[in-house]
């Protein structure tokens, strides 16, 4: 609650909270109120008229988000946000208080279609609002407190509407109005919701200057100015479509949402069969509704909590691949308790992923085109669940009732088994392409869980998959920088951008840091202050230097890495070679190289190279013979431990034939220059 506590104490986004806690819980209430007053209305009070009038209800209020979202997206993203929400609830306000008023079933299907379009342009303006009032740090915490205002919400309506039912009845001993209108008063009070709602945004003038008209691009002015960055409501949708599907990170979030809603129509449609055929009954079918509700809302916000450190893409992922294989499981275990607790543990498995799929939409998503994601999205997720709903019942119909016999033991293949079996193989399939999509990490994923379980922070590791690592390792007077400068020839030849850096020094920070570092003048340094300031140029290295040019699919090769570290720093100053490794870890969010290549050369040899190269030795190069030889031993055991990883060459071999040897066992595991068409611009050498 802490958390939550810090995000409500940002004034604007308490305000909107407020306005979205009031709008949900009208919804809620509106929708209770509808399908009641539905049946009492129903034309010739039947048992079939009134089944027909509630799914009417529920049909039209489902209509507008399969027909209309798009197009509330794309004004969503042209219109002001502020007074979009502000409109949007006077309106639905109005249509509250007319179904009442009017009191004809005509009007509640007219009133509720209407009210479900204003919520189309309430709900994109809103989810584009919020990643505006909060930090990026906290956006994750606001959508949980959303989330769970939006879901929590429902049972409290029930409640009220209880309540508001048996208020009724002591007012129609007063008033005979009450006597044939028992939902009004639940209706006026929904109303109210609204009403209040519109009077908190329209104090939030922070979401005033979001959205609304942009800024012409100078590609749009050159075709015609003002007129044409006005883009027609049609071109917003098709961008928005566009988006979705030229976006890997937001395709993958698009594919597991639709994947679980999905998988979400089909138990919606067939729970009340399943939890029957086991004999539960509707108390059954309450206990497993209610289940699944307390599943969500648990894994809404306990989920990112014991997992906060998991990279946010990977989570989303799993939790949609584990919702499915706990619903494929659950649907072939024939026992009522077990369900409801399959249920529950699926529940929870949803909520971690929707809460974590809406933050990263927030996230992913800029800012001008936000409003008509989230409603192409919204559109696309109803569309798939009506379809859901509908079909499968069908084909569990169309299945029907089977045992299968093992030799004594006899199993039940009926439809609705085998049907909520196939959604959960189906999500589950979802999420794991959904991971396939989004991964940002080249950690296994075991390594990255365990880290995140005991709360440690992750290794994210590179973060893209293009673009090639080579670091060049060794003592003094290896010859590392001749090397790397003839690979880099090498590379250039074949139509790559090389990008040749080292460590430390290869940022304006990090020339500093390489001053004090290097000049013998800065005196003796602790080992532990040493380790962290190299630490600290490696950091900036990666971040300015090495990471951009990866995800622009360069080769990257650095004269010198972490390994360094460990050497001089772990063994060399013998510090914990674990701390150092963590130090660097984290200093680098777990970036390694591809290709390691150590350059061993005899200490002596080593030191003597860099005497006749220069009369001014720095101080790493000032130390003792044995301080160099521990480096030395520490290259080599360094090695030994990741083979795979490194290539060892021998020094002392000539230049050429050093750089033959390194050509041969790249040859075979470097990509293609024309599988990468950016990989041609001249090399480039980082500042020294």
């Amino acid at each position: 609650m802490v958390g939550f506590r810090g995000v409500l104490a940002i004034k604007s986004f308490r305000k909107l909270w407020i306005a979205l806690s009031l709008s949900s819980f009208g919804d809620w209430l509106g929708f209770l109120a509808q399908t009641s007053l539905a049946t009492s209305l129903a034309i010739g009070h039947t048992f079939l008229a009134k089944n027909f009038s509630v799914g009417i209800v529920v049909f039209v209020r489902l209509l507008p988000a399969v027909t209309l979202a798009p197009l509330a997206g794309a004004l969503a993203d042209r219109l002001d946000r502020r007074m979009t929400m502000v409109i949007a609830d006077i309106g639905r306000f109005s249509l509250y208080v007319s179904i009442p008023l009017v009191h004809t079933l005509w009007w509640l299907f007219v009133a509720t279609f209407l009210i479900e379009t204003l919520s189309l342009f309430w709900i994109p303006a809103k989810e584009a609002t919020v990643p505006n009032l909060v930090p990026r740090e906290r956006l994750e915490q606001a959508n949980q407190l959303s989330l769970l205002t939006t879901y929590g919400s429902a049972p409290v309506a029930g409640g009220v509407f209880a309540l508001l039912g048996f208020l009724t009845g002591i007012l129609a001993r007063g008033a005979s109005f009450f006597t044939t209108n028992q939902v009004d008063l639940a209706l006026y009070f929904d109303a109210s919701t609204f009403l209040v709602s519109a009077a908190t945004i329209f104090t939030l003038r922070e979401v005033s200057h979001q959205g609304g008209r942009r800024r012409p691009s100078a590609e749009e002015l050159s075709r015609g100015g003002e007129h044409v960055s006005h883009a027609s409501v049609v071109r917003s949708i098709i961008d928005g479509w566009q988006f979705i599907g030229q976006t890997k990170v937001v395709r993958g979030l698009v594919i597991g949402m639709l994947g679980a809603f999905a998988a979400a129509g089909v138990v919606v449609g067939l729970a009340k069969i399943y939890v029957v055929d086991l004999g539960g009954g509707d108390p059954g079918y309450g206990l497993l509704f209610g289940s699944v509700f307390v599943g969500l809302a648990a894994g809404m916000f306990l989920g990112p909590r014991l997992l906060g450190q998991l990279s946010r893409r990977r989570l989303f992922a799993m939790s949609i691949a584990a919702a499915g294989l706990v619903l494929a499981v659950t649907a072939i275990v024939h026992n009522l308790v077990l369900v409801v607790f399959g249920a529950t543990l699926m529940g929870a498995c949803s909520g971690v992923a929707w809460v974590t799929g809406y933050t990263l939409l927030g996230l992913e998503v800029e800012d001008s085109k936000r409003g008509r994601t989230w409603a192409t999205l919204q559109s696309m997720m109803q569309v798939t669940l009506l379809l859901m709903v509908v079909a499968g019942p069908f084909i569990s119909g169309a299945i029907g009732l089977h045992t299968v016999h093992f030799q004594n033991i006899v199993l039940r293949a009926d439809g609705p088994s085998l049907t909520l079996l196939g959604a959960g193989v189906i999500a589950f399939v979802v999420g794991i392409v959904a991971y396939r999509q989004m991964d940002d990490r080249d950690v296994p994923l075991w390594r990255d869980l365990g880290a995140a379980l005991r709360g440690h922070h992750p290794l994210t590791g590179r973060g893209v998959s293009t673009g090639f690592f080579l670091a060049f390792e060794g003592g003094e007077g290896a010859g590392k920088s001749t090397q790397a400068r003839m690979l880099a020839d090498w590379f250039t030849e074949r139509g790559y951008e090389v990008v040749v850096t080292r460590e430390p020094g290869s940022t304006p920070i990090g020339q500093r840091l390489r001053q004090m570092l290097l000049d013998p003048a800065t005196g003796e340094l602790s080992p532990r202050a040493e380790a962290l300031l190299y630490a600290a140029d490696r950091a900036e290295h990666v971040a300015s230097v090495i990471r951009p040019a990866l995800a622009r699919g360069a080769v990257v090769i650095t004269d010198r890495y972490v390994d360094s570290s460990l050497a001089y720093q772990g063994a060399g100053r013998d510090l914990s070679l674990g701390e150092v490794e963590r130090l660097s870890s984290f200093a680098t969010s777990g970036l390694k190289p591809d290709v390691t290549v150590l350059l061993d050369v005899r200490v002596e040899e080593g030191l003597a190279r860099t005497s006749l190269r220069d009369s001014s030795p720095d101080r790493l190069e000032q130390e003792s013979l044995e301080f160099h030889q521990t480096v030395h031993d520490a290259f080599r055991e360094l090695a030994n431990t990741a083979p795979d990883r490194y290539l060892v060459v021998d020094a002392s071999l000539s230049a050429e034939t050093i750089h033959r040897i390194i050509v041969d066992r790249l040859a075979p595991v470097v990509p293609p220059a024309a599988d990468a068409p950016r990989l041609t611009a001249p090399i480039k050498i980082a500042r020294r």
